[in-house]
């Protein structure tokens, strides 16, 4: 079962969701995120970056940009910014981008659900990036931006997050990058308690986006766990904010590969070597129509590269996804890069920037672009069932959830 739970949260005053909105920390450089906040005093880049406030000489884990962090957070409270509600509810929160909608209900999760496995990853985390964002909850006392969770859809629940809907909302909003951000509450201890039950019927949740603000919301729960040795497993901090989404609703764009030179070799050799492992032909359109599948730009030109019978294991959760196929099959053995997590050879393109970034970087100096088919849900949740984890940037969830629609203090 999947245990949730209904919480106070912190809200934007009537008027100001738009105002406060921002994207979650992770997505912005510090330098996008002081351009973004501009001169806007209630904007929540001020909470999820706080660092913007500081001059540039201060580190971004220096101990004055966790208490800048903290001090904004409250003053946006005591200014009214964000107002609590007045008792435990849960929310919608509705994301339309063209004709793509997705609607997750905000709430609690469990840190122990986490521990003994019903709340599953798909990735490994980085230890300095988990650092830093458990110094955010604990020194916010806060879970300040959701978690992004999914789950295998349930008619029943979709019946009561349909009729939530039909109502009017709390917040309808776009922002400026053309995607309509929607909230309802759900104020009904009926409705709650409806909810509640139905996800006990879910049988695990998993992290779709947010791998360490889950990891700092637990290691948050098991640090306070560790103070008070007599808890029951129904404190405040044994529990964090997350939104579930149903899987059906969601999309995973490509994540595309650009590398910057040919390992040493000639194109010719370079060719030969991919068509030990592809079947190669002048590609019709860049974008790959088919898992297995791959679009290759070099030299002005597209490819379109097909993995040959034998090169992966098709039983395999992790070894026959795409990453995982191009990593095995060419990006190791014939451009030699080993490691994709900290080789500067190579960066990752999100599929929201288009073919055209792809096209762009090379003619800017990356030697060739590898188009990939996006991951599957279905994928994801296989690879996670398994106990194992995907290969680096496998996953590009798109529309972002945007922070500081609804916050939660650590308090309730």
């Amino acid at each position: 079962m999947a245990t949730i739970k209904a919480f106070r949260g912190y809200r934007p005053a009537p008027g100001l969701a738009k105002d406060v909105a921002s994207l979650p920390y992770d997505v912005v450089s510090t330098k996008e995120a002081r351009e973004l906040a501009g001169d806007n005093p209630r904007s929540f880049y001020h909470v999820g970056r706080p660092e913007i406030d500081l001059s540039d000489d201060v580190p971004v884990h220096d101990d004055r940009v966790y208490e800048q962090g903290r001090a904004n957070l409250y003053r946006l409270i005591e200014e009214g910014t964000l107002v609590r509600d007045d008792h435990a509810q849960l929310y919608l929160y509705q994301q339309r981008m063209d004709d793509h909608v997705q609607a997750g209900l905000v709430c609690l999760a469990s840190v122990r659900e986490y521990e003994n496995g019903r709340i599953k990853i798909h990735e490994h985390t980085r230890k300095e990036k988990e650092d830093d964002r458990t110094r955010h909850v604990t020194t916010q006392n806060a879970n300040a931006e959701p978690v992004f969770l999914t789950y295998r859809g349930r008619p029943g629940i979709d019946h009561i997050v349909d009729r939530v809907r039909s109502q009017k909302p709390a917040y309808d909003f776009v922002s400026e990058d053309g995607i309509a951000h929607t909230v309802w509450t759900i104020p009904e201890e009926e409705d709650v308690a409806a909810l509640v039950k139905a996800f006990e019927s879910v049988e695990a949740l998993y992290v779709a986006d947010g791998h360490h603000r889950t990891a700092a919301a637990v290691r948050h729960g098991q640090a306070m766990r560790a103070e008070n040795p007599g808890g029951t497993g129904d404190e405040p901090y044994e529990f964090f904010m997350a939104v579930l989404f149903p899987d059906d609703q969601l999309q995973i764009l490509d994540y595309n590969r650009v590398v910057r030179d040919l390992n040493g070799l000639s194109v010719d050799e370079f060719l030969a070597g991919v068509r030990e492992r592809f079947d190669v032909e002048t590609a019709h359109s860049p974008k790959p129509a088919k898992p297995g599948t791959f679009g290759m730009y070099l030299e002005g030109n597209w490819y379109t590269l097909r993995a040959k019978d034998g090169t992966f294991p098709k039983d395999d959760p992790v070894n026959r996804l795409d990453a995982a196929i191009l990593q095995n099959n060419l990006l190791a053995p014939v451009l030699g890069i080993t490691d994709p997590r900290t080789d500067k050879r190579i960066d990752f393109v999100g599929g929201v920037r288009g073919i055209k970034e792809l096209v762009r970087r090379c003619r800017e100096g990356e030697a060739l672009a590898f188009a990939m088919y996006p991951t599957s849900l279905e994928q994801l949740m296989a690879v996670a069932d398994a106990g194992r984890v995907m290969p680096p940037k496998s996953t590009w969830f798109e529309p972002k959830l945007r922070s500081g629609l609804v916050v939660r203090l650590i308090e309730d």
